[in-house]
């Protein structure tokens, strides 16, 4: 859960003062993960208070994150789960969110010292806060535990026009040895199922049959 919606919260790990919420809401979460078997579950970091300049309130924040983050990680490493922190561009998505760049994730997951915590890499966001995908695809692979996809600055399929060469993309996790899913987040521009047409190019240009869940072609 992402916290008081009419409050203006986005995710609470990195608020300071809400604990407690927090404890509750990751329980509800492993519930969820658990009945639908899924082993992941992102652990949102919040908003910056209103009124409160970002530089005046980090050090409290990430204090109050990576407490948050010890606790979570040993919650889900009872039940064989994976925690997820997911940079979110402070430029356009949202000015306050708390945890904006790869490498302030880095930072926070070499302190919190984890191995069941994982950086969610988008690469929207961290094409619009760093860009130099490649390299940072490559520096920070061995903590990346999921992917998200769409065009930049649209945020539509990977296809559509905008600045990331996709195939590209993807062909460098397959070289790098990603095994884990490719989370499709962005807006379609119109049917969902037609918007997945890119995909069904890129299958072709890979030689695999729709379909056959990765089968090469013969």
């Amino acid at each position: 859960p992402a916290g008081d919606p009419d409050k203006g919260e986005m995710g609470l790990g990195a608020v300071p003062g809400r604990q407690a919420a927090f404890r509750e809401g990751l329980a509800l979460a492993v519930q969820y993960a658990k009945a639908v078997e899924c082993p992941r579950i992102h652990l949102m970091a919040g908003r910056v208070p209103l009124g409160a300049e970002r530089a005046a309130v980090t050090s409290e924040m990430e204090t109050t994150f990576i407490e948050n983050l010890r606790y979570a990680a040993d919650i889900l490493a009872q039940e064989d789960m994976i925690g997820l922190i997911e940079p979110i561009n402070s430029r356009i998505t949202d000015p306050r969110y708390f945890l904006n760049t790869p490498h302030q994730a880095a930072a926070i997951l070499e302190k919190v010292g984890r191995p069941n915590l994982k950086l969610q890499l988008d690469i929207f966001h961290c094409q619009i806060m760093d860009g130099n995908l490649s390299r940072n695809l490559e520096t920070y692979f061995p903590l990346i535990g999921h992917i998200q996809i769409a065009q930049v600055p649209g945020r539509h399929e990977p296809d559509s026009p905008g600045e990331v060469n996709f195939p590209y993309l993807f062909q460098l996790l397959e070289s790098l040895g990603y095994s884990g899913y490719v989370g499709c987040e962005y807006a379609p521009k119109g049917d969902t199922v037609e918007g997945l047409g890119w995909l069904r190019s890129y299958w072709e240009s890979r030689g695999l049959q729709h379909g056959e869940r990765g089968k090469v072609k013969e």
